[in-house]
């Protein structure tokens, strides 16, 4: 499609937002109330798999931290997909700047991914393909305005895979789509027989292996053909030792490293339902407040503490609230996302984390 195209007399193409392993996606006008809308369709060669089906039942998702399924239409021999347009950058777009997500905004992303997905099992609709790729997080450092894309091709998603099973081994396609999904796909879904059909259960195990990815940096199992190699051998990367040997964040993140870790355990029915989750994630205490970005400016004793350039008035941090391997440095110019706090004659930062 190109820019200027209109579909169902309503929808006109005003660009380019990306394309995936099954579908080409669009910036486009909704010039009937004048909104911006995301108009999905799917790539050569999908169109005999169940793409309305999937619009049909994920309209029926309605939830914050889902990206909402607006309209389907079918015209002149081709299938449009209408979703609510979400500005912003993919997760795995901000993870490459993070590294590793300190314990309190870490929680906050887990609980309200963690909302959206219960929200799509009480829907009856798994999403099999939840990635950090198909999250979509508010500009800037925040990550607080969170929407799961793609529901509405869970059905593709699901042929698609199948398919792949029906030679024998799925985890050995060349399917972008698949190999895109290895790295957080359940051992049910990989080693999957002819037939099977895999329930929510894998969608929590993904929400885990994503949430791993989140708070160390790493994959728990590796990529590609790695990831599986690993999930049949239960050969599991460890918890990184800097997530729980400073003592402000050791209680956090022992808390979540056990949910994750019931998130991946590899017999389905041991892994907590996603209702189970937000009741679980609601019972943590984590810092919930604005995010800033700002630069080092000055350290000072010695490098212990120092100052974040924020305009006229530096916030002053400790490195005892810097999360991470990553250390700041004035010489390296670092960025750092933070949140901060009253405090005299300095505003406070905390916590602190090296984003670049």
């Amino acid at each position: 499609m190109k820019v200027g195209d209109v579909v169902s007399d309503r929808y006109r193409v005003t660009g380019t937002i990306g394309s995936g392993g099954m579908q080409d996606v669009y910036l486009a006008e909704d010039l009937l109330i004048g909104v911006d809308v995301a108009l999905k369709t799917p790539q050569p060669g999908q169109q005999n798999k169940r793409f309305s089906q999937s619009a049909i039942i994920a309209a029926k998702v309605n939830h914050h931290n889902v990206a909402k399924t607006l309209d389907y239409i079918e015209e002149n021999g081709r299938l449009f997909l209408i979703e609510e347009f979400v500005p912003g950058e993919t997760l795995d777009v901000k993870l490459d700047r993070f590294g590793a997500v300190d314990p309190h905004l870490a929680a906050r992303v887990f609980h309200h991914l963690s909302k959206g997905v219960a929200a799509s099992h009480h829907a009856g609709v798994v999403h099999r393909d939840l990635k950090p790729s198909n999250v979509i997080a508010e500009p800037g450092v925040n990550l607080h305005h969170l929407k799961i894309t793609d529901f509405g091709i869970a059905t593709l998603t699901a042929e698609v895979f199948a398919d792949a099973a029906k030679d024998g081994d799925l985890t050995r396609s060349t399917s972008g789509t698949i190999r895109g999904a290895l790295p957080f796909m359940a051992p049910e879904m990989m080693f999957r027989a002819p037939g099977d059909h895999p329930g929510p259960e894998a969608d929590i195990w993904s929400l885990g292996a994503m949430m791993f990815k989140v708070m160390t940096g790493i994959y728990p199992f590796g990529v590609y053909l790695q990831a599986a190699v690993n999930v049949q051998t239960r050969n599991r990367a460890q918890w990184p030792s800097f997530m729980t040997r400073n003592a402000q964040y050791q209680p956090l993140a022992t808390e979540l490293q056990s949910v994750v870790d019931a998130c991946l355990s590899y017999d389905a029915k041991d892994r907590p339902t996603a209702d189970d989750l937000v009741r679980q994630i609601s019972g943590v205490c984590y810092i919930n407040v604005h995010r800033s970005e700002g630069v080092i400016n000055n350290l000072i004793q010695n490098g212990y503490s120092g100052f974040i350039n924020e305009g006229a008035d530096p916030v002053f941090f400790s490195m005892e609230s810097v999360y991470g391997e990553r250390r700041p440095a004035i010489q390296k110019n670092n960025r750092v996302c933070y949140s901060k706090f009253p405090g005299s004659p300095r505003y406070r930062g905390h916590p602190i984390v090296v984003i670049d």
